[in-house]
């Protein structure tokens, strides 16, 4: 019998690891040696280095320009009028006038910032057909679209979901006044202002000889004034599925209170440098009601800087930071010396 179980124990291989130097640990390794002044440098280095960040994007956040105008009182008819989806094919337009103080150099962005639309709830953010958005045949009866999947006589919407039906959809132009009576339009670009990564690999168009025979068969989501093949008349590149502004309003928010990009300043004859100070008027197609949510519309112009644009946070952030470790610096420096001087006390 023991010869039996010697000969099986033989037999079993073993667990152990490897003598080898990767498998035993023994490869040559640096191993600091955290002594005080090593320490204390540490965190003085990092402390100092966050306040200056800090300080720099604080500065340059506060050297962007912006200045942001409410119309939703002031259109507050063509948005009483909206609120009746019936009344879809009724346009209704209003202007706003403002006036620069200053010029506006540099790369000059125009946003829509909304309050009070929560774009993060769970149900919200899944009403939508991934596979659609990619210009593929599916069934969205499948899909979690409903119930903004299909009209009552079956046919399909495209696209389809929540969030795609409601979908900002003002019209704005945005006038120059050379003088009291004379106003020009200043040229906006429409696209190139989605990500890279969206436009060129998660949205589709149907393949198709032209769009609107991509999109027959289905028809516009119901707060759509227009089908998804006419969503930009003046450029047949920027339609259907790889429209900009569809593109960038499916990328739902986090907050109630957001912001997104909607046109660049083209940079052409008296606007090259910037929007100029003077008197201007946005023309405003209103096709977006907020008023039964308690929301409130705004329309931003902005510069950016190369850490972005006005928001604060990152800066106060890292100056917080920075003036939190310099203090612990601080404090861990008082405590070592005052523990040293004790050893040395006692030592003697």
């Amino acid at each position: 019998m023991k010869n039996k179980n010697s000969q099986g124990a033989q037999e079993s291989p073993s667990r152990c690891p490897d003598n080898s130097a990767f498998k035993q640990q023994k490869l040559p390794a640096w191993k600091p040696k955290l002594t005080a002044p090593t320490v204390f440098s540490s965190f003085f280095t990092i402390g100092v280095f966050c306040l200056i960040m800090g300080i720099c994007l604080i500065l340059y956040a506060r050297s962007v320009k912006e200045i942001q105008i409410n119309y939703s009182d002031i259109c507050l008819n063509c948005s009483k009028l909206r609120e009746n989806s019936s009344n879809w094919d009724k346009e209704c337009n209003c202007s706003v006038h403002f006036t620069l103080q200053e010029n506006m150099l540099g790369d000059v962005f125009m946003y829509y910032r909304l309050q009070n639309f929560y774009q993060n709830h769970r149900r919200y953010v899944l009403s939508r057909s991934d596979a659609q958005l990619l210009g593929q045949d599916v069934n969205i009866q499948n899909s979690n679209c409903a119930p903004f999947a299909t009209y009552p006589n079956g046919t399909s919407m495209a696209p389809c979901g929540a969030i795609a039906n409601s979908m900002f959809n003002d019209s704005i132009q945005l006038f120059y006044y050379l003088n009291s009576s004379t106003a020009i339009e200043i040229p906006l670009l429409k696209s190139g202002n989605s990500w890279f990564s969206d436009k060129n690999v998660k949205f589709r168009n149907p393949t198709s000889y032209n769009l609107s025979s991509a999109f027959a068969g289905t028809t516009r989501p119901p707060y759509w004034q227009k089908p998804a093949y006419l969503l930009d008349e003046e450029d047949e590149r920027n339609n259907g599925y790889i429209n900009d502004d569809f593109i960038i309003w499916m990328r739902v928010s986090a907050f109630p209170t957001f912001r997104n990009l909607y046109r660049r300043l083209s940079h052409t004859n008296q606007f090259a440098d910037g929007l100029p100070a003077g008197n201007y008027t946005f023309h405003i197609t209103y096709n977006f009601p907020v008023t039964k949510f308690k929301g409130k519309k705004q329309l931003v112009l902005s510069t950016i800087t190369w850490s972005g644009g006005s928001n604060l946070f990152l800066g106060i952030a890292y100056t917080v930071s920075g003036a939190v470790i310099v203090l612990a610096g601080f404090i861990i420096t008082a405590i070592h010396l005052k523990l040293r001087k004790k050893t040395t006390y006692f030592q003697s």
